[in-house]
């Protein structure tokens, strides 16, 4: 019993986990050839605000689910070769909403509980339309 309850979890956690790109460049080349927004999520190696956003917020099912209609890739700032492709990071986290051509639709600096990620995530799609 407690097996198949295992396995009930992970398949769960398995239906919404989101499809990250492997670097920057990746994830623009997919959002330019498949026509979407680009989510990049901006974090620090040992910023516990990082962490918890992508443990509490992103891995939400709610907010999973909406994100499946975005590009999304993580970066490191401690990666200067991708952070030279982005625009100023004043803090981690910090998550750029934008275009393939780099243009942002959206800046959300800090940490957001889900309820106030969605909302972010509505000002982008209104933006998009």
């Amino acid at each position: 019993m407690t097996k198949i309850l295992t396995l009930l979890l992970l398949l769960s956690s398995m239906a919404f986990s989101l499809d990250w790109a492997k670097n920057l460049d990746t994830a623009l080349s997919k959002a330019k050839r498949e026509h979407k927004t680009l989510m990049v999520f901006v974090e620090g190696e040992h910023c516990r605000w990082c962490k918890k956003m992508k443990h509490r917020t992103i891995s939400d099912d709610a907010v999973e689910k909406r994100l499946e209609k975005f590009v999304v890739v993580e970066v490191m700032r401690e990666n200067v070769q991708a952070m030279s492709h982005l625009p100023s990071v004043r803090g981690v986290p910090t998550i750029f909403f934008m275009k393939a051509d780099k243009t942002v639709l959206e800046e959300v600096i800090g940490y957001f509980c889900v309820e106030d990620f969605l909302s972010y995530i509505d000002d982008v799609e209104k933006k998009t339309r």
